[in-house]
């Protein structure tokens, strides 16, 4: 099981940004996907962002396109999620995901992946 930390989360103002980052304790000899889920209270567990092993591919959920951007780095342990016009709705607790099969959607993250502890973003006026 590969451990996640997460960093970046806070407070901020509707229309700011903020840069969320994730590292990997330990570099896999597979090729794994990685990206973030978040979730607020009531809600459903959402997909945010992922990016394959290459960042060649990149999926965002609807809700964040054209707001939120992902990478990595070449190393391929860390992973940053720039989000730029923050509003309310983008509160949440977001989760740093790895998915060992690859998938940049990480469709098989709930089942096999690894998951972080989660970082609070709080967007409020």
């Amino acid at each position: 099981q590969v451990h996640l930390a997460e960093s970046g989360g806070g407070l901020v103002q509707p229309g700011d940004s903020l840069t969320l980052s994730c590292t990997a304790s330990a570099r896999t000899f597979n090729s794994p996907g990685m990206g973030w889920f978040r979730q607020s209270p009531g809600k459903d567990r959402e997909f945010v962002a992922g990016i394959s092993w290459d960042a060649r591919n990149r999926a965002y959920g609807d809700s964040v396109k054209g707001r939120f951007s992902i990478s990595r780095d070449e190393i391929k342990t860390t992973i940053n999620l720039q989000m730029n016009n923050l509003k309310p709705e983008d509160t949440a607790v977001y989760y740093c995901v790895l998915d060992p099969t690859g998938s940049h959607w990480l469709a098989f993250a709930a089942d096999q992946g690894s998951w972080g502890q989660g970082t609070q973003v709080i967007v409020s006026s």
